[in-house]
């Protein structure tokens, strides 16, 4: 939806909307009437929408936080307990884990609602109710997807809220996987593939649909998720991230630090974004987190894993000897702000104080997804908190072709042509233009594995992929431990991962607490 409609009809959520339709009892005199009228009941579906912006999922910094519990990146003060589950010393109990838990059962609850109660509407036309449907059902499967890609086995709620459901059990992991895949098959047809309206922008497609089938196929195949069905679901993920790539309306952006800005919003690579405006509350927290708070700061560790412009790590490249930050792959200087390098108008200090902006945690700061640059700015200095409009991509097309191409090279058919369509696209949009870095590397499965790996980190760096990438892979146990570094070399501090206990999140103590049926706990939390 457009950012000025999904503005005006928030501001009739919390005008009419005071129920919060989550998988806890409402009162149903406002429930056995709020789905009667026009208004109210796309107010409904907006609302459905809005828990996308809430702090603990993509609102806030979350994206950009989740980048530091991995290699990538640094958060100093802990926000929403980031910075403890690096360290391996998070409790049941932290922000982060009862803070998703509550808001994914709330968009659960909210698409629930909707769900059970749209049908009585006699205002709305067969077919918007139709499309409406089809919206919740994609955003019930999305917010099952982020709960069972941390927290394991997880309730399976499908009904209207409800007293009972405070006892519900938890289901098993490939229920819940099982419930996803069918509602998105099933919708797949009904969702347009593009919408003519530019107000429709940020309803989910019929490429969304499958981009998130493929994500969640993705990590269900992989090593993390190992069954004697893997080699299956590797199958089905590349024929769904196939499919998308054959509706032919998705393409890279041609500019890849300009698709992290307002202009490319909606472009032809964004395929399901959660929408963003530049008004009180209603955008996000990215502008000032990285120019003023540096809780997201890069590491030295992300600097040292860029490859050099040959396609080649530094250690075996014709660049060995280049300055630190220079002949790099150019997706370094399109999104790590260095010591050296000018932004905002002002050349960055070693010591990271600058005047407009601070860095002084490791001596970087991320550029994606921030209206600042190297240009200096005129009056957008003191952008606050809620105001950052730039859309966060949830799915993006060069997520579907690193997905094709891992997914294609497990089953051993990663070839020629579909590495040119896939890694090979995707470097040169990022500036590559050596033979070096573009040319099929062979067709040893583990070399290939290594380059899509690499493009995936550096690809999606600062962008919250990584630690859900370390995790499906089962590389957090050799990725995370150790000693982290300023842009100097200065040990920060020491990492560790248990890997009997922190691949999976636990079920937040609140939660137990609250219903003792969600009991046992996963591996490594008590019961």
């Amino acid at each position: 939806m457009s950012k000025l409609r999904i503005f005006a009809l928030l501001v009739t959520v919390i005008t009419i909307y005071s129920c919060d339709l989550t998988v806890y009892p409402t009162d149903k005199y406002d429930q056995d009437t709020f789905w009667l009228g026009e208004k109210t009941a796309r107010a409904g579906l907006t609302g459905c929408y809005a828990v996308l912006t809430e702090q603990y999922l993509y609102g806030s910094a979350a994206p950009l936080w989740e980048e530091t519990a991995t290699p990538n990146a640094y958060n100093y003060d802990n926000s929403q307990g980031w910075n403890s589950i690096s360290l391996g010393t998070h409790t049941a109990d932290q922000g982060i884990f009862n803070g998703r838990w509550i808001s994914a059962y709330r968009g659960i609850g909210r698409c629930n609602a909707l769900l059970d109660n749209i049908d009585r509407n006699t205002v709305l036309s067969g077919a918007e109710i139709t499309q409406m449907k089809a919206e919740a059902r994609f955003l019930r499967a999305l917010y099952y997807q982020i709960l069972i890609t941390y927290y394991k086995d997880v309730p399976l709620v499908k009904v209207e809220a409800e007293l009972g459901q405070k006892d519900l059990s938890r289901n098993p992991h490939q229920e819940v996987v099982g419930f996803i895949l069918e509602e998105l098959d099933e919708i797949a047809s009904i969702l347009p593939t593009r919408y003519s309206q530019r107000s429709d922008m940020g309803r989910p497609t019929r490429g969304a649909v499958l981009a998130l089938k493929s994500r969640l196929l993705l990590f269900e195949a992989s090593p993390l998720n190992s069954t004697d069905s893997a080699t299956d679901k590797w199958a089905k993920a590349s024929s769904a991230a196939r499919a998308v790539i054959d509706l032919g309306v998705y393409s890279l952006h041609s500019n890849y630090r300009n698709l992290f800005s307002v202009g490319a919003e909606n472009s032809t690579e964004s395929i399901f974004d959660v929408q963003y405006i530049n008004e009180p509350g209603m955008g996000s927290n990215f502008d000032v987190i990285l120019r003023q708070y540096n809780t997201a700061a890069p590491l030295k560790g992300l600097v040292d894993s860029y490859w050099m412009l040959d396609g080649r790590p530094r250690s075996s490249s014709i660049y060995v000897s280049s300055p630190a930050y220079e002949n790099l792959d150019p997706r370094f200087k399109a999104t790590v702000v260095y010591p050296g390098s000018t932004f905002m108008g002002e050349v960055v200090r070693p010591d990271g104080n600058n005047t407009k902006f601070k860095t002084p945690q490791t001596g970087f700061t991320f550029k994606k997804y921030s209206v600042y640059d190297a240009a200096a700015t005129s009056g957008e200095e003191n952008i606050g908190e809620g105001r950052s409009e730039i859309n966060y991509m949830v799915l993006r097309y060069a997520d579907i072709l690193l997905m094709y191409a891992e997914a294609m090279n497990e089953q051993g058919l990663l070839t020629p042509d579909i590495w040119n369509m896939t890694v090979k696209e995707i470097r040169r949009r990022a500036g590559f233009t050596a033979t070096s870095a573009l040319e099929y590397p062979g067709v040893d499965p583990a070399v290939l594995r290594e380059h899509i790996r690499y493009e995936r980190r550096v690809e999606f760096a600062g962008e919250g992929f990584y630690y859900n990438d370390i995790r499906r892979w089962k590389l957090a146990e050799t990725a995370l431990p150790g000693n982290i570094q300023k842009h100097d070399g200065t040990i920060i501090i020491t990492r560790s991962f248990d890997a009997t206990r922190d691949y999976w999140w636990p079920v937040p103590t609140t939660q137990m607490e609250l219903n003792p049926n969600l009991k046992p706990n996963n591996p490594g939390w008590g019961n």
